[in-house]
C-alpha cells in the first residue's frame, strides 16, 4: 500500500537544505507539497511582501514541475482537508517560533487529531530555545549569547532538492473544499527577484565578489556595511525572511571564508549579524509578549505623545518630510523600494522615539507594512533596541543626532541626493545641513534636535526609578 505525507511549506520556500523534506520522505512513499494562503497573514502583509511571497511560490512550483498545491483559507481547516483527500499519514513542517505561528500550529495539530504534525528544523541556525545559561535561564544579552551560539554550532546543510521525493501531482488531489488557488501576483515591481533560485545566485555573487552584482562583497563587509551610500550589503534579508535560503547554507560558506585573511573580518562580521537574527528570535520565543509590548516593562510608564499633533508629526515622518535630510532620504527609500539600510533603520527609529516622542509601536507597525523583509522578531526587537526598552538595548540616553549620523555614514551626501531630489543641487556633505541653501520646496527641521534630546532624557529620568 502506497503511503503519503504532506509537506506544508511556510517560511521555508526552498527545496535545498530542508530537513522537513527529509522527514517527509522517510515517513512515506510519496509527498504532497502544499502551501496555504493564510488569510490572516495576507491581510497584515503589504503588497511588496505578498509579491515576494508569490514570486517565491512560483519559483518553488517551477522547480517541482508544477507539483505544488496552493490553497487559500485558515490552515486549521485546509490542512486536515488535504490530509483526508490524500489519506496522508503525517504532516511535516519547519517549526515556527513567532507568537502567531505557535498558536496556529497548535490549532492545526488539534484539528489533525491522530495524524502527526511533525516539526523538523527551523528558519534559524540554532533553533530558538535550544541555548540556555548555566543556570538554565535564557540569555538576555547578545554578547554571551553569541559566544554560546558559536560554541554550540549548527548542523551542516541538509542534502535535499527537487529529486529528493516522489511528488504527488496536485491534479490527482480531489477535495470539494480545498480547491487550488491562484498564487498571488499584485503586480508590484520588486527591486530584486524572489525565490530560492535568485537567493542562491545572489548569495554566490556576494560571496565571490562578482562585479556585476555590486562594488563590494563579503570581503569588505565589516568595513563598509554602515554606509547607505554604497551598495555594500548582501540584500539577503527578504530571502531569509521567506526561507528562500537557510542561514546554515550561508554559514557553511562564511566559516570557510573566516579561515582566509582576505575575507576573515568580513565573514566574521556577517556571522555576527546572522547570530543577531537568531538572538531576537530566541527573545521572542521566551517572551512572546515583547512582540508589541516593552520587553523592559519599566518603560511601560514612560510618557509618549499620542494626540492629534503627534499623529501629524507621524505623517511627516512617514512621508520623509521632517526637514532632516538623512531621515527623509531613508523614509523615502523605504516607501519607494520596500527596503531600508540597517544603519538608517536605527536613525529613523531614534528620531521617531526620541525626537518626536512617539510610541515605538507606531514605527514598528509602519515598517512591517512597508518592508519586504518585514520579520516580526527582527523588526520589533530592533525597534526596542533603539528605543532603549528591549533586551540588551542601546542605553536610553544614546540619542542619534540625525545630522552627524548623516555626515558620518553618508560623507559625500550621495545617498541623500539620490532620494531627496529637492537637495540635488547642494554638493558634498553640506547637503546634511542645507542652511541658507535650503530650497523653498524642502521643509525646515520640524523639531530642534538638541531640545528634544533633553526632553527625551527628562522623560526617561521619571521612570528610571
Amino acid at each position: 500500500m502506497t503511503t503519503t505525507a504532506l509537506l506544508w511549506f511556510r517560511r521555508d520556500l526552498r527545496l535545498s537544505d530542508l530537513p522537513s523534506l527529509l522527514d517527509a520522505v522517510e515517513a512515506a512513499d510519496r509527498v504532497l507539497a502544499c502551501f496555504v494562503l493564510d488569510t490572516t497573514l495576507l491581510s497584515s502583509s503589504g503588497e511588496r511582501r505578498v509579491q515576494f511571497l508569490g514570486d517565491s511560490l512560483r519559483d518553488l512550483s517551477e522547480q517541482l514541475d508544477g507539483r505544488l498545491l496552493v490553497v487559500r483559507g485558515k490552515p486549521e481547516n485546509r490542512i486536515p482537508e488535504l490530509v483526508k483527500a490524500v489519506d496522508a499519514t503525517s504532516v511535516h513542517i519547519s517549526s515556527d517560533h513567532t507568537p502567531y505561528g505557535v498558536a496556529r500550529d497548535k490549532r492545526v495539530a488539534e484539528a489533525l487529531g491522530d495524524v502527526e504534525l511533525a516539526a523538523q528544523g527551523s528558519p534559524y541556525a540554532v533553533t530558538p530555545g535550544r541555548l540556555a545559561k548555566n543556570d538554565g535561564e535564557p540569555y538576555k544579552v547578545y554578547t554571551p549569547f553569541l559566544r554560546a551560539w558559536r560554541d554550540h554550532g549548527w548542523h551542516s546543510p541538509a542534502d535535499t532538492g527537487p529529486k529528493s521525493a516522489t511528488w504527488v501531482d496536485p491534479k490527482d488531489v480531489t477535495t470539494s473544499k480545498s480547491k487550488a488557488a491562484d498564487i498571488p501576483d499584485p503586480g508590484v515591481d520588486l527591486p530584486q527577484p524572489a525565490g530560492e533560485t535568485a537567493a542562491l545566485k545572489r548569495w554566490k555573487q556576494f560571496v565571490d565578489g562578482t562585479k556585476d552584482f555590486a562594488e563590494h562583497s563579503v570581503a569588505d563587509y565589516d568595513d563598509v556595511r554602515n554606509r547607505p551610500d554604497l551598495d555594500a550589503t548582501s540584500r539577503m534579508s527578504a530571502h531569509l525572511k521567506f526561507g528562500n535560503i537557510h542561514p546554515r547554507t550561508m554559514l557553511a560558506d562564511l566559516v570557510d571564508l573566516e579561515k582566509k585573511a582576505a575575507t576573515k573580518d568580513g565573514a566574521t562580521g556577517y556571522i555576527r549579524e546572522i547570530c543577531f537574527r537568531d538572538f531576537y528570535a530566541t527573545i521572542m520565543h521566551h517572551w512572546p509578549r515583547s512582540s508589541w509590548w516593552n520587553w523592559n516593562s519599566q518603560f511601560d510608564d514612560i510618557e509618549v505623545d499620542t494626540d492629534a499633533d503627534a499623529e501629524k508629526a507621524f505623517e511627516q515622518w512617514k512621508a520623509g518630510k521632517t526637514g532632516f535630510p538623512i531621515v527623509d532620504a531613508a523614509m523615502r527609500q523605504l516607501n519607494e523600494s520596500g527596503w531600508m539600510h540597517n544603519r538608517l533603520r536605527m536613525i529613523v527609529a531614534s528620531f521617531l522615539v526620541k525626537d518626536l516622542h512617539l510610541p515605538w509601536q507606531w514605527g514598528a507597525k509602519y515598517f512591517l507594512e512597508q518592508l519586504t523583509d518585514g520579520d516580526m522578531s527582527n523588526n520589533q526587537h530592533g525597534w526596542q533596541w533603539t528605543a532603549g526598552c528591549g533586551t540588551d538595548a542601546s542605553p536610553y540616553f544614546r540619542v542619534f543626532n540625525p545630522t552627524t549620523q548623516g555626515e558620518k555614514f553618508d560623507p559625500d551626501g550621495d545617498f541623500v541626493r539620490r532620494w531627496v531630489p529637492e537637495l540635488a543641487d547642494i554638493s558634498g556633505k553640506a547637503v546634511h545641513q542645507p542652511g541658507d541653501d535650503r530650497p523653498e520646496d524642502y521643509p525646515e527641521p520640524m523639531v530642534d534636535h538638541k531640545a528634544e534630546r533633553e526632553e527625551a532624557l527628562a522623560r526617561y529620568q521619571k521612570v528610571k526609578g
